[in-house]
């Protein structure tokens, strides 16, 4: 199954008002489904990828049922806040010893917002109301898992989350079903900073080097009149071109990300629309694989380029087919 997903919301309007409505806070951390059966407990990321072994701190879902299946986010918290980067460098933990030590340092709690399955019967068809009502019964004192509060006043909510420091505000109607794998308006959302997962294309060199990771080039897959992804004619998936990030990309980030970089395959130019000679100049390009988010003030109109773009981190729960969905 693939989760549903959030359109974004008129920042100019804010959370829609009036009893239809129900508000949650954004959590800044890896969206995954907690799915268990006969005991067993999966935690399943956007691409389908089991990572339960990363997270044994979340082991007590297995024994809430037999059959289960619940929507959340896996949030690690540093001094009172979401940290993404402590819950994402988590991601790549396959060792279970090391898992282990992870949970003791850098405990992650599962914050569940939806139940989808349970015992067999499937609940997507049913109102969020009553998926959320069940969901509170369920879950009631389970280590490691929480079901966040939800508000009647999203606006309230969202100068709250601001002051706080948090991501956004996640707006829904109560009488919503869950629309598996659809970006609906049912769901609305409104962050406070504009944060884009995009594909890495390419990478040029700092000024005054040849190896020294300076800044990332970045689009979006692109894709033809039907929405479906676009790809040259040796298969590899075609971009469109959002500029280049090297804002965050200093000390550790940046030698983390370049020591990435170093597996991806080199590729021939990977953008549907050619670079000036200036801003190719000394670059390599690679194989469109790698996701990671940044932060901007969003994309200039007509040019189509990311404004004061900010490097965030590496999106291993994602695949670059994954954002054919973004709008």
């Amino acid at each position: 199954m693939r989760p549903m997903l959030a359109t974004p919301g008129d920042s100019r309007t804010g959370p829609p008002t009036g009893a239809a409505w129900v508000h949650e806070v954004k959590w800044d951390g890896i969206r995954l489904l907690a799915d268990v059966r006969a005991g067993q407990l999966r935690l399943l990321t956007r691409s389908a990828r089991d990572i339960a072994v990363a997270f044994p701190e979340l082991a007590a879902l297995a024994g809430v049922a037999d059959d289960l299946l619940l929507d959340g986010e896996t949030v690690a918290m540093v001094g009172g806040h979401p940290s993404f980067s402590h819950v994402v460098d988590r991601v790549h933990t396959s060792s279970a010893k090391a898992a282990a030590q992870l949970a003791t340092a850098r405990p992650a709690t599962y914050v569940a917002f939806d139940l989808l399955r349970l015992d067999g019967m499937e609940l997507v068809d049913l109102p969020w109301s009553a998926r959320r009502s069940a969901l509170e019964d369920l879950l009631a004192g389970v280590p490691g898992v929480a079901v966040p509060p939800f508000y009647d006043d999203g606006r309230e909510l969202l100068a709250a989350t601001a002051d706080q420091g948090l991501e956004g505000v996640v707006s829904k109607r109560r009488a919503s079903t869950y629309q598996e794998g659809v970006r609906s308006s049912d769901w609305l959302k409104f962050p406070h900073r504009d944060t884009l997962s995009v594909v890495i294309g390419g990478w040029r060199p700092q000024t005054g080097t040849t190896e020294r990771l300076g800044a990332v080039h970045v689009g979006l897959p692109a894709t033809d009149e039907a929405g479906r992804p676009s790809f040259d004619p040796a298969g590899r998936l075609r971009l469109i071109y959002l500029g280049r990030v090297g804002s965050g990309l200093a000390g550790a980030a940046g030698a983390a990300l370049a020591a990435r970089l170093a597996e991806v395959p080199r590729s021939p130019y990977p953008f549907s629309a050619p670079l000036s000679r200036a801003e190719s100049l000394g670059s390599t390009w690679l194989e469109p694989r790698l996701v990671i988010d940044v932060a901007s003030l969003g994309i200039t109109p007509g040019v189509g380029r990311l404004r004061q773009p900010s490097y965030q981190g590496v999106r291993v729960d994602l695949t670059p087919l994954d954002l054919v969905e973004q709008p």
